[in-house]
């Protein structure tokens, strides 16, 4: 093996692409093994591979990890993305929760059926504007700072900006009050690692289509 962490995902962004996102912004390349069949993701779960059954899989140190959350963490306590202490680290963690809820509605939105699909896109577009996106134009706007958590680049910075892009894939308008927000997302696409990660052919998955939701379906579905 190169030594490089291995992923074993479907072939789209899903529960995978913070991961991806995280590993991009530490400058640590990776490998991917993309699900395409229920075969496959039986013979995971065959080998024990899953503990829970259940992908993203992330093979790093030795470790098979699963659950997003803890494969994200470990991640950025490994790169010096998860502050300094422990009380930048409770904040990073409220942050990164937030978005997530946020992430959760756009990562659902592929799998509404089309009847919901408009109504969907107005309650991602109401939370985005309403709940997560001023919390965070406050956050820096009070300590005026480029970063969100301590003045460091963190995994609270690197999600935000996923999220912030993911939005605008639906809402090209959505930060339109959000001057803070506006510049934030400047500076951290400007980042070079960020920017290398946001160049046609990077590991970064397109926008979810009929062919990533089939196979997802087809490979969970008995």
């Amino acid at each position: 093996m190169s030594g490089k962490p291995r992923l074993t995902y479907f072939n789209g962004r899903g529960r995978m692409e913070p991961v991806r996102w995280l590993l991009a912004a530490a400058g640590v390349e990776f490998e991917e093994i993309f699900l395409e069949t229920r075969e496959q993701y039986e013979k995971l779960i065959k080998d024990g591979v899953l503990l829970f059954q259940q992908v993203p899989l992330v093979e790093i140190d030795g470790m098979k990890m699963v659950q997003t959350r803890a494969i994200l963490s470990y991640i950025a306590g490994k790169y010096n993305l998860y502050g300094k202490d422990l009380k930048d680290r409770a904040l990073i963690d409220m942050y990164v929760e937030g978005i997530t809820d946020l992430m959760q509605m756009i990562l659902m939105f592929p799998f509404s059926p089309p009847e919901a699909r408009e109504k969907n896109l107005d309650s991602i577009k109401e939370k985005a504007i309403n709940r997560y996106f001023p919390v965070f134009e406050k956050v820096l706007k009070q300590h005026g700072q480029d970063f969100l958590v301590g003045n460091k680049f963190s995994w609270a910075d690197v999600q935000l900006t996923e999220a912030i892009l993911a939005v605008e894939e639906k809402i090209p308008a959505v930060l339109s009050a959000f001057p803070q927000l506006q510049a934030f997302k400047i500076r951290m696409s400007n980042m070079p690692t960020i920017k290398k990660f946001l160049q046609p052919g990077s590991p970064r998955k397109p926008p979810p289509d009929e062919h990533y939701v089939e196979t997802v379906l087809k490979t969970f579905k008995k």
